[in-house]
């Protein structure tokens, strides 16, 4: 607290300065493991749609895909915009964002941003099915749930108020996304938890940001931690599609290097 860890940016000149104040202890690093890309992943697993499983499984870049089919264009043709536009559509999408919003996400006209929704569930119509179908369950019982269970209450859903029922959608359509991930992230830090000490290893995890595991990791340990840590994360939970890690080390939390 005072700053919350979890918002400590890392684009800022601020954030920047402030992340290079946490250090790793003596004869460590620290070792980040960010999941991939785990919210798209889970709705991939949730609507089964054909496009998202093909994507995740080829190993495929999913903003490439999207830019493909949002504009029209051949893999090679997507540019850095294109790409930009087609990530926010991409988690825009997730968090039941409206054409007003990506508009603003993108500075796009909301003519266009309302374009760009329509092209990506002509794509992804099981995606677009799958989402309805959480909204109309939480209207008829009240709350959504996550792949495990844990239910969000949003009472909101048949608010008479259109305000709070739009907000409550925006909710109910992201809980069960992101509660997912947070899920599986939990059942990520347990299991390399109890790994690390069956193993009797000293490395330990020191936080949790999101997505992301760091880890204060000791220099002899590194060759036997590092895949382990990429073993428990990617394989904690079976989706319809492969979860990925994304490793990254340094002395420090700012200059960290991909392994």
């Amino acid at each position: 607290m005072n700053p919350n860890l979890q918002k400590i940016p890392i684009r800022s000149a601020f954030g920047q300065q402030s992340r290079r104040a946490f250090l790793a202890s003596s004869g460590s690093f620290l070792l980040s493991a960010d999941y991939s890309q785990i919210e798209l992943r889970v709705l991939a697993h949730l609507s089964r749609d054909p496009d998202l499983l093909e994507v995740f499984a080829s190993d495929g870049d999913v903003h490439t895909d999207t830019a493909c089919h949002v504009f029209n264009v051949s893999p090679e043709q997507v540019t850095s915009d294109m790409r930009r536009t087609a990530k926010a559509i991409n988690f825009g999408i997730i968090y039941g964002m409206s054409p007003y919003g990506l508009a603003q996400a993108t500075g796009a006209p909301v003519e266009e941003a309302a374009a760009y929704i329509d092209r990506y569930f002509a794509q992804h119509a099981q995606a677009r099915q799958t989402l309805e179908e959480i909204l109309k369950q939480g209207r008829k019982y009240g709350f959504v749930s996550t792949i495990l269970g844990r239910k969000r209450f949003i009472p909101d859903l048949n608010s008479s108020n259109r305000r709070l029922a739009q907000m409550a959608e925006r909710a109910a359509l992201n809980a069960p996304i992101q509660g997912s991930a947070a899920d599986i992230l939990k059942l990520a830090m347990l299991k390399l938890h109890r790994a690390l000490k069956e193993k009797q290893l000293k490395s330990r995890i020191v936080l949790t940001v999101h997505d992301e595991l760091v880890l204060d990791c000791l220099e002899n340990e590194r060759d036997t931690v590092i895949p382990l840590v990429r073993y428990c994360m990617e394989n904690v939970y079976p989706l319809a599609v492969p979860l990925k890690t994304e490793l990254k080390i340094g002395w420090n939390w700012y200059h960290m290097e991909k392994v």
